[in-house]
């Protein structure tokens, strides 16, 4: 299905009377791609900066290793993250540079939940990439899609709980706030009831090869526009394990 054939049938969606089948509440087009004019604001240019030296000396032992080693497994982030921090910049270049390389194939869409609001909508929250071939990777492996989101965690968690949506992730609702995983591109078919999610489970210490490189990892923020902005955008119903809570329906009906 091409994008503009998604574009015309989720603005169908905004003007048909609510169907009773649907699990969805208010479907927005997708604006988390590399081509999307409302990302052009996250995407910074690229650093010329000089690399800080190692602390640690000789054959790489010790604490200063230990601690590059784990620097390499997450993409920091220090306090509040808005929509122009320098890691958000970083990793919307980065998805954008991994999404214009293998399309499709290297995303993941991303979904936040917070039980205390909510116990079944999932709301979109972006997308993340990842590098698909090995002698292009910084890591000395392939990113999984797990590793993917466990690796940028806290700067999706940061940006959807202080930047998208506080009104349902933010304040009291913010602790054992979910991460959900659907296939890239699939809004689609999650509106209509016809995609479960993956729940992201793990820490980065435990569930992070240590081959792995958050270089190889990036991630597009979903962004509200218009009145987005005060009733949210996409997000849809999904029980405890992920799956759909009403029957699956197509357009048509």
């Amino acid at each position: 299905m091409t994008k503009r054939t998604i574009t015309a049938l989720l603005a169908l969606f905004l003007v048909l009377p609510a169907n009773p089948a649907s699990s969805f509440i208010i479907p927005s087009p997708c604006k988390s791609s590399p081509f999307c004019s409302q990302c052009v604001s996250l995407h910074a240019k690229k650093s010329g900066g000089k690399k800080k030296k190692s602390s640690a000396g000789g054959g790489g032992g010790g604490f200063g290793a230990s601690a590059a080693k784990e620097d390499n497994k997450v993409r920091s982030v220090s306090g509040y993250t808005g929509s122009g921090t320098k890691p958000l910049r970083v990793a919307a270049n980065t998805f954008d540079a991994l999404r214009q390389q293998y399309g499709k194939e290297c995303t993941t869409d991303v979904y936040v939940r917070s039980p205390k609001n909510d116990a079944q909508i999932c709301w979109f929250v972006g997308k993340v990439a990842r590098q698909l071939d090995l002698s292009n990777c910084q890591g000395a492996s392939i990113p999984t899609e797990t590793e993917a989101v466990i690796s940028q965690k806290r700067l999706i968690l940061e940006y959807a709980k202080n930047q998208l949506r506080p009104q349902n992730l933010g304040g009291p609702y913010s602790s054992n706030l979910e991460l959900w995983m659907a296939p890239g591109d699939s809004e689609m078919d999650v509106v209509q009831n016809k995609i479960s999610f993956d729940r992201v489970l793990g820490s980065t210490k435990a569930d992070i090869s240590d081959t792995f490189h958050v270089a190889d990892v990036g991630f597009n923020p979903e962004i509200y526009v218009g009145d987005e902005v005060k009733d949210g955008g996409l997000r849809v119903l999904r029980d405890e394990e992920g799956r759909p809570v009403k029957p699956v329906f197509e357009v048509n009906q």
